[in-house]
């Protein structure tokens, strides 16, 4: 059972019987209401994923990309679900090219700095990559749920058909998207009232998104990736100026992956496997066991290290996270062999001994070792002790805020993630996934693989970051509630050379003295503060079966129990 070491805003929910925690009331009680009918933790997630693409659209949505973890209880297996679409077959380095997209890039055969590397406009329709969610809810409920979509998706149609609320948090985001993005994106308006977004309490209704939903709930994924809405997609993205076509979307599949873990003390951290970056955190806590990190998670010391140990896995991370299964990638990298390696012991030592622990370090360079992501996070675990760790996210806010004309949804732009760098292994290339942001975890014991619970942060390249230092919180006894309290910082590019944005709740006196280690910082308050990303947890006792489930204080959610 976890210590309150830490006095927290508000106290962790507790239950026996099942829990959500999403980053939307409305979205918590539609897993809930599934949960109820007798479903479970996969059936309650994409209930939850459908009922968040309705009410929390600035991040997540249909047109997006999801990634799930999920532990089975009668096997004690845990599956990683990677539903990240890909580029279009016509999208070719070669095609930017003629464009006038590379125009500044000199010719070169080896790895250039990021920052020298041109990148697509984050809106243009060139950014689409085929939308993996909807293939993902549906094979995740094939292999594990129980009752179906038709049930499962009920609760977001209704939200969508009769309106809801919006809160407060998603209002504000909203309607700055509509000022900068949705009103000038093709359709985009449909996602707006009259031009504007809604206000707090104001309801919005999605009638084109209650069609969507009600045609896969009907049709399953065929019903997405072929007929009239993949038509719709289609034919909005070539009047945009894009290139995706009927076969990219008919080609999509989504993959099954071995998930990648490493041990710290007496837990095991799992995270899917890369083209996602969830081995950054991985790296970073491998370089961590080897301190004896301060108890104080606001402790100066204790910052400077994490902040360096993330320095020193991003430096690693933006070279070699890339799509594992293309073969412009696999053939050339043999990532088979390298992210086994990455994760080693001995790697860990070898970049630990870069690190300084009394100055910083803003020019790592990523190793070579030996052959041995705008998101809405939440997770499940249900009464029977099966969890499921999701994330579903359209990128940056509404993605590039083209909507299929009439549908309610959409489209993301995760294809901004591409390097334009033909020499470096995330390079633009046809059917290929992008490094993708978007990264659940779940934690396990050690010694005998029991469920610990699921875990999650939400928020680009914030998440390998907020994995780290939730994680170590919950690592060292404090309850989900106040590991999600804690004030965070963040390497605002998630580079090895990044600023450090520190929240507020960090005392001037850490401030001053990280700065005077090498880190340039700076104070965050405000509504800037969603920069540190929206988390949520849910653990289990292993001999009662109590649950006890924390949300991010910075998001409008809510953790809640079944009884």
């Amino acid at each position: 059972m976890p210590e309150f070491l830490y006095p927290s805003r508000r106290s962790p929910v507790m239950g026996r019987d099942g829990m959500v925690a999403s980053s939307q009331p409305l979205a918590t009680a539609a897993g809930l209401e599934i949960l109820a009918r007798g479903g479970n933790a996969a059936d309650a997630a994409v209930a939850v994923a459908a009922a968040l693409n309705v009410t929390e659209p600035t991040s997540t949505g249909i047109g997006g990309d999801m990634f799930a973890l999920y532990y089975e209880a009668a096997t004690g297996q845990i599956t990683a679900l990677n539903g990240s679409g890909r580029a279009p077959a016509a999208l070719t380095l070669g095609r930017l090219q003629a464009e006038g997209f590379l125009d500044n890039l000199e010719p070169s055969t080896v790895h250039r700095p990021l920052s020298t590397v041109p990148t697509l406009p984050p809106y243009h329709p060139y950014t689409v990559t085929v939308p993996g969610a909807c293939a993902g809810w549906c094979d995740l409920l094939a292999r594990y749920g129980t009752l179906g979509l038709p049930a499962v998706l009920a609760p977001a149609i209704r939200l969508a058909e009769e309106g809801f609320p919006v809160a407060p948090v998603t209002a504000y985001f909203w309607q700055r998207a509509a000022e900068r993005q949705l009103q000038s994106a093709l359709n985009g308006g449909e996602m707006t009232l009259q031009g504007r977004g809604p206000r707090p309490g104001e309801l919005f209704r999605n009638p084109g998104l209650a069609r969507t939903l009600r045609a896969v709930a009907e049709g399953g994924k065929r019903a997405f990736y072929e007929g009239e809405i993949a038509e719709a997609i289609v034919a909005t993205l070539r009047q945009a100026g894009g290139c995706l076509t009927l076969d990219d979307l008919a080609a999509h599949t989504s993959t099954w992956d071995e998930p990648i873990s490493v041990t710290y003390g007496d837990l095991r951290l799992w995270e899917c496997p890369p083209n996602g970056q969830g081995i950054t955190t991985l790296l970073a806590l491998n370089i961590l066991e080897g301190f004896d990190l301060p108890a104080d998670p606001l402790h100066p010391d204790r910052l400077h290290l994490e902040i360096e140990a993330l320095r020193l896995a991003f430096a690693d991370t933006r070279w070699y996270v890339a799509d594992p299964r293309h073969p412009q990638t696999s053939e050339v990298w043999k990532t088979s062999e390298v992210y086994p390696a990455l994760l080693s012991k001995a790697y860990a030592a070898e970049r630990r001994r870069l690190l300084d622990p009394r100055r910083a370090t803003l020019d790592q360079k990523r190793g070579v070792p030996l052959a041995a992501s705008d998101t809405v996070y939440f997770c499940v675990v249900d009464r029977w002790g099966n969890a499921c760790s999701f994330i579903n996210s359209n990128y940056m806010g509404f993605g590039t805020g083209i909507v299929p004309k009439g549908w309610g949804f959409t489209l993301q732009n995760r294809g901004h993630n591409f390097s334009l760098d033909p020499a470096h292994p995330n390079a633009l290339a046809p059917g290929k996934r992008p490094y993708h942001t978007i990264i659940p975890a779940l934690i396990t014991r050690r010694d005998d693989g029991s469920l610990v619970g699921p875990m999650g942060v939400m928020g680009g390249f914030m998440q390998p970051q907020g994995h780290v230092q939730v994680f170590l919180a919950l690592a060292q006894g404090l309850d989900p509630q106040t590991a999600l309290d804690l004030p965070r910082f963040c390497i605002e590019d998630g580079t090895a050379g990044g600023g450090v944005a520190l929240e507020e709740g960090i005392s001037g006196e850490t401030l001053a003295d990280l700065a005077g280690r090498g880190h340039p910082v700076r104070r965050v308050t405000g509504w800037e503060r969603a920069l540190f990303g929206r988390g949520q947890v849910i653990l289990r006792d292993p001999q009662t079966g109590v649950l006890i489930g924390g949300s991010d204080p910075r998001a409008d959610g809510c953790a809640m129990t079944l009884i």
